[in-house]
């Protein structure tokens, strides 16, 4: 696991080669084991290593190909590299080293992009072809990794994080208003778009080839492309043995290091299955890590992940994780993640990391489960919407009489969900807690910078991604298929990789090994989650292996509470933001509303927390990164 950045002057008479040793010091925290760089007239790629598999010099980077033609940089794991390294030793290969770099690189002088294909791992990584004079860039099927690219005025750039684009020069941060439009409903931007004006984000299973003659990108890998037929007919013994195996098949792979591996282990279902598959097959001491926070308001994971720990016999350790300092942190998460991003729970996962990275540097975590098994209460609903759709129908005709504001938008907020005839409209506006209306999130903004926000559409990404499979005649499979398009790689993802790399930890998900997500997402939704019950199927499958407390117990979660932490410890932190020098001057808000929403948030008489938090991030963003607002007035 590492960063990568990079340039390619397609123009030849670019006049100043950009700083590529600043772009990776900028990203250091990726890779502190080690660095290289690779130049020539044309290109450069650079690399900072963190080292997981072949610690010795015969791994680093940037490496060439055998035969001199190609020079890759890449960050990630590719997990079935011993298996390919087996086919490209037949045909007459040999290898300096035991990395899956030097794998991935002369894979791709034997197959060419058709290495894409073969690849079960999680990655993102930029090729030079020195014969075609071509960059093609790569990112994983589900979107683990990130990767980000600038084309303007003849020189492309690429790189891990934005801030490496940044640093490399001439570059004018300048607000996205689609990027931001996304971010008012849902705390970060969608799909390809950021928030920054011409920086786009490579989308997951997809390939970026660069040259003279232009750039174009194309999926290499999508759901569409999953088996459904047979998925069909399978009965619900034979789908509970399967997930169990193919599960079970992805820890093993996954354990694959030449550095110890531990897991982060919450007494949940997900966590606890991964826990207890790789006690199985590591072949030495599994550590596994619990925290407790003190900023936490729910019941604590602790006791519950001592007991599962114990019975796996891993050896086990607690962090109690303390919420001073918080300014700082979120303040250093915004600089990690080089965006406003606003779901909070990257606080834990970044006190966490920061206090392990010195014992453990790749860790086993369980994203995706929910995604793939039906573990949120969005499914349950949706599954049962035609009831929901006529108590909300008939709730909407009282609303007059309704006196708790919480409750009035609550039913408001259903009630237009179930009402809406468009599926993409409908899955966008059940993925935000945002009201549209009267109460839309940009009525909190000024009337100039209200303007900004039109011609763009919060929900396009969501009707583009639903649209596409409209073929699906069960809404929730479609919800399945979008989450796993757009929350779980934008979102949660992208939450995992810039919290945790912040501290130079290597994060791995064994739910989104190739084999298991083409088998679970190619499932009815109705086998996963049956007559409503949350993960119906993967509990099935982990009996035995997970103890009955877990599988059968009140889901416990973690939930961050930044809401009240803006009633009380960070409220005088968000005041000073908002009311700052600079933000007055850069005429965000509606001043009036804005205070209006923070006394009814305050006191209770309604909950705009999200959305406080949101622009809290926002407006530190936008100091931080000197982002010029001073774009052209929209006319009415």
């Amino acid at each position: 696991m590492c960063g990568i950045a990079g340039y390619f002057q397609v123009d030849c008479n670019h006049a100043v080669r950009p700083n590529l040793r600043a772009a990776l010091d900028s990203i250091a925290h990726r890779g502190p084991d080690d660095e290289g760089i690779f130049e020539n007239p044309l290109v450069g790629l650079g690399h900072r290593r963190l080292s997981i598999i072949d610690l010795s010099p015969a791994g680093r980077q940037p490496m060439t190909s055998s035969d001199g033609r190609f020079v890759v940089v890449f960050n990630g794991e590719i997990y079935n590299y011993r298996e390919l390294r087996a086919k490209l030793t037949q045909s007459g290969y040999t290898f300096r080293g035991d990395s899956d770099t030097e794998v991935l690189v002369n894979g791709f002088q034997h197959w060419g992009n058709a290495i894409l294909k073969e690849l079960n791992g999680i990655f993102a990584f930029a090729i030079w072809d020195n014969e075609k004079k071509a960059l093609l860039l790569a990112r994983d099927r589900m979107g683990v990794k990130p990767l980000y690219y600038q084309f303007s005025e003849g020189l492309f750039k690429f790189g891990s994080e934005i801030k490496a684009l940044i640093e490399q020069g001439g570059f004018r941060a300048k607000l996205e208003p689609q990027g931001f439009h996304e971010f008012l409903y849902y705390g970060n931007p969608l799909g390809e778009t950021t928030m920054f004006v011409g920086v786009k984000r490579l989308l997951p299973g997809c390939w970026l080839e660069v040259s003279a003659q232009g750039a174009g990108t194309e999926a290499y890998w999508k759901l569409e492309d999953i088996d459904r037929q047979c998925s069909r007919s399978i009965d619900e013994a034979t789908a509970v043995s399967e997930s169990r195996r193919l599960l079970e098949e992805a820890v093993a792979r996954q354990l694959v290091s030449d550095v110890p591996v531990g897991v982060f282990l919450s007494g949940g279902i997900d966590s606890s299955a991964i826990s207890a598959f790789a006690v199985r097959h590591y072949s030495g001491k599994l550590r596994s890590y619990s925290a407790g926070f003190d900023f936490g308001d729910q019941k604590s994971e602790l006791p519950l992940a001592a007991k599962v720990a114990k019975a796996l016999n891993t050896e086990h350790h607690e962090i109690m994780i303390r919420g001073s300092n918080l300014q700082e942190v979120i303040v250093d998460l915004v600089r990690h993640h080089d965006e406003p991003f606003c779901d909070a729970a990257n606080i834990p996962l970044y006190l966490m990391t920061r206090e392990i990275k010195s014992q453990c540097k790749v860790i086993l975590q369980g994203d995706g489960g929910d995604e793939l098994f039906g573990g949120y209460n969005r499914y349950r609903i949706m599954q049962q919407r035609v009831r929901y759709q006529m108590v909300f129908s008939l709730l909407n005709q009282f609303l007059p009489i309704v006196r708790s504001r919480r409750r009035y938008d609550q039913i408001k907020r259903f009630h237009s969900i179930f009402s809406e005839k468009d599926p993409g409209l409908r899955l966008a506006k059940f993925l935000t807690v945002e009201v549209d209306g009267t109460n839309s999130p940009a009525k909190i903004l000024s009337n100039r910078f209200a303007q900004l926000l039109k011609g763009t559409n919060p929900f396009k990404r969501y009707q583009q991604v639903a649209n596409r499979f409209d073929f699906l005649e069960d809404e929730v499979q479609r919800l399945f298929w979008v989450d796993n398009c757009i929350i779980l790689p934008d979102q949660f993802l992208e939450k995992v990789d810039k919290s945790t790399m912040a501290n130079g930890v290597e994060v791995r998900v064994p739910f989104l090994d190739n084999n298991l997500v083409e088998f679970a997402l190619g499932l009815p939704a109705g086998l996963k989650m049956k007559h409503g019950t949350q993960k119906h199927l993967l509990k099935k499958a982990l009996r035995s292996i997970v103890p009955d407390e877990v599988l059968f117990g009140p889901k416990l979660g973690f939930g961050v509470p930044y809401q009240n932490w803006i009633k009380g410890p960070l409220r005088g932190f968000m005041l000073d933001v908002f009311h700052s020098r600079a933000v007055r001057e850069l005429d965000i808000f509606d001043i009036e509303n804005l205070s209006q929403r923070i006394e009814e948030h305050t006191s209770g008489a309604a909950n705009w927390g999200f959305l406080l938090w949101k622009m809290l991030n926002f407006c530190i963003w936008v100091q931080e990164y000197n982002v010029d607002l001073n774009f052209p007035s929209v006319p009415a």
